[in-house]
């Protein structure tokens, strides 16, 4: 197909919401970041390099379930 790409050995493909999408392009305008995918990637590698890190607060996991259940991703 035109304009598709074959999927890179060792990269696996997630969706996340347009609207997020567009939140991170928009931070992507004079940064070292040539794409979405670039910074998304950088972000969860820098978040998994501290284990045994602080984590989460209750308070933030209930906040970020409730978003998760809102927007579809857990029951």
């Amino acid at each position: 197909m035109k304009g598709s790409r074959a999927p890179e050995a060792g990269v696996r493909t997630l969706r996340i919401p347009e609207e997020t999408a567009r939140q991170i392009e928009a931070r992507l305008k004079g940064s070292a970041f040539d794409s979405v995918d670039g910074f998304v990637a950088f972000v969860l590698a820098r978040l998994l390099e501290e284990p045994g890190g602080p984590g989460l607060s209750e308070e933030e996991e209930r906040t970020l379930k409730e978003r998760l259940r809102s927007l579809g991703y857990i029951d």
